[in-house]
């Protein structure tokens, strides 16, 4: 009798066992997850729930329709009205490959719908939503097509920016995607050795080559590392590493100023040296290296070595290669800084959101996000980056007329061709557009191919931007 009395306690512990623990499961998943689950962008319940609703539009700066949504039956077909253009800023939205992009960071706001509770879930059903909000870009349409164009049959990225503002005006990576045709074209998408569905601009890193220059430049400036009578030979020796100008070609005896504005590999390798990479490192992350930059879409940290460095990993950094590690729109914010007097604002994509019945529910504020430099070394760096482009690297980004403040740079590329890198802002006195751009493994330099590329942006930005 005590043994089966026994057998029946040990049966109800583990039911009683098993049921807590049932409990608990189910306990860390509505506590702990149920946000994650239901915002997961392949939740199919979602999706019933969203189809039900008509999506906002997503429009320019200047009113021109992007993406906008139309009834089809019970539910609504998202249109992508530029295709490819759009691809790496917008995204897409499908219930069967997730979203994207804007489409998946303003879900919500396109959706005009709260967060889960109670009271949100009672609100629906007594009043359903049924129409959402509208997404209002700072991209300008004619020159974000115009950008593509120049970038064309290239791998790379082009960001033109307000560097006062943080507008983003064109924001393009190739090689890109249509999302229109997102269903027909995925296996290919995916399996594409090229990565169309890579945002470079946000999420490619890159050794920036002789762009990074400036960064170096001000750190010497602000700790007074001044070598006024250098006498460059055209390479150094720094712990038995030979590194060397471009061609290997001598500057004779120059100063800090010619150093970048002839971007000499030496002068900056040696100074940097006395700089140390604590001092070094501490102005690179004022340029938002090492840092999270906060964005509209998701942004990729860029690196610099601060720890266990040599001195020819100090030297590397110094002229851009090594360890140093960014994404363009971050070579971006760094010009950006520099055109605006040392302050580096947060960048921006959406510009207003504006409910179904046209009022504006919510702006954007300009937010400086770093003091980079102070406003006498900004303009120091403004002056020698003008002169860079007058009779430097940078000749092919001179403009008749107006002042072009910019650096070039070519980047050795371990897995393949040089990187070619142009960063830059314009006019010089009154800055009203700052660029990046990269032309991935495009085995040629950045004065070259870059910098025209760059000329050609400024001057569109300049021509049509808020005129």
């Amino acid at each position: 009798m005590e043994k089966e009395i026994k057998r029946i306690i040990t049966v109800l512990v583990g039911i009683c066992a098993l049921f807590v623990s049932l409990v608990v499961y189910l306990t860390y998943f509505q506590v702990f997850k149920a946000s994650d689950i239901k915002a997961n962008s392949y939740n199919k319940r979602l999706w019933i729930n969203e189809e039900k609703i008509l999506r906002g539009s997503i429009i320019d700066r200047n009113g021109r329709i992007l993406a906008y949504s139309e009834k089809d039956g019970d539910t609504y077909n998202r249109i992508y009205n530029y295709g490819n253009l759009y691809s790496h800023i917008i995204g897409y939205s499908y219930r069967d490959y997730g979203k994207a992009n804007l489409e998946l960071h303003y879900n919500n706001v396109l959706l005009n719908i709260s967060e889960s509770s109670a009271l949100n879930e009672l609100r629906n059903l007594v009043e359903p939503n049924s129409e959402g909000n509208t997404l209002v870009l700072t991209i300008d349409h004619h020159l974000q097509e115009y950008s593509r164009n120049l970038l064309k049959g290239k791998k790379g990225a082009i960001v033109a920016m307000n560097p006062a503002t943080g507008e983003i005006y064109a924001m393009v990576s190739l090689p890109d995607f249509n999302p229109s045709t997102l269903r027909e074209d995925w296996v290919n998408i995916v399996e594409d050795e090229n990565s169309p569905l890579l945002n470079r601009v946000t999420s490619g890193l890159y050794q920036p080559g002789s762009t990074f220059k400036v960064v170096t430049t001000a750190a010497l400036l602000e700790n007074n590392i001044l070598l006024n009578q250098y006498e460059c030979t055209g390479s150094t020796i720094i712990d038995g590493y030979e590194l060397k100008d471009y061609a290997g070609k001598g500057h004779g005896n120059i100063n800090l100023e010619k150093a970048l504005i002839y971007s000499c590999n030496p002068y900056f390798a040696e100074s940097s040296l006395q700089l140390g990479i604590d001092r070094f490192s501490e102005v690179a992350e004022r340029f938002m290296l090492n840092k999270e930059i906060d964005f509209d879409l998701p942004v990729k940290k860029s690196f610099f070595p601060k720890r266990s460095v040599g001195k020819t990993d100090i030297a590397a950094a110094s002229i851009g290669q090594g360890k140093v590690l960014v994404t363009p729109l971050n070579m971006a914010l760094i010009a950006s800084g520099i055109a605006n007097k040392g302050d580096i604002v947060k960048p921006v994509l959406v510009k207003e959101i504006i409910s179904k019945n046209g009022k504006i529910i919510d702006t954007f504020e300009v937010e400086v996000i770093s003091r980079a430099v102070d406003i006498f070394t900004a303009n120091e760096l403004k002056n020698m980056m003008v002169d860079s482009v007058n009779i430097g690297t940078g000749k092919n980004a001179k403009i008749n007329n107006v002042r072009v403040a910019g650096k070039t740079g070519t980047a050795e590329n371990p897995s393949g061709k040089d990187h070619a890198w142009f960063i830059g802002f314009a006019p010089a006195e009154d800055p009203q557009v700052a660029v990046a751009v990269l032309l991935e493994e495009e085995g040629s330099t950045g004065g070259s191919s870059a910098a025209p590329i760059a000329r050609n942006i400024i001057l569109e930005a300049l021509r049509t931007i808020n005129n």
